[in-house]
């Protein structure tokens, strides 16, 4: 599991490591029943603490997309994965409401701001 972290971003550590398990599940690279890194191991391999690791995973929880059981480690949820991804759905919906805002404010058109996403689109 390739999880990279940035010291330099101004999202917080453990958003930028749920976020990265988040599409890893999303898109089936990591299945149902799958087991996780312990959170011990996980931080010792980011190099960051035991309480990143920690709340990064209880974010996960929350969300639906892991189970913890006590004492035998954490596993990626048997949950319907087309619910979670309609999750990520709405949270992209909800970003790109407020870039069209934006957009209208400084007077961009539609099409400007169509063609900048399919440019921005293609360089990921």
């Amino acid at each position: 599991m390739d999880i990279i972290i940035s010291n330099q971003s101004a999202t917080p550590l453990y958003l930028q490591i749920s976020e990265q398990m988040k599409h890893l599940i999303v898109t089936g690279e990591l299945t149902a029943g799958d087991m996780l890194p312990s959170i011990r191991g996980l931080a010792k391999d980011l190099k960051v603490s035991i309480i990143t690791t920690k709340k990064a995973y209880e974010e996960l929880e929350e969300g639906g997309f892991i189970e913890t059981l006590p004492g035998k480690g954490s596993y990626v949820s048997t949950v319907n994965l087309d619910i979670l991804k309609e999750a990520q759905i709405s949270k992209i919906e909800e970003s790109l409401h407020d870039i069209i805002e934006s957009a209208k404010k400084i007077g961009l058109s539609k099409a400007e701001l169509k063609e900048r996403i399919e440019l921005l689109y293609e360089e990921e």
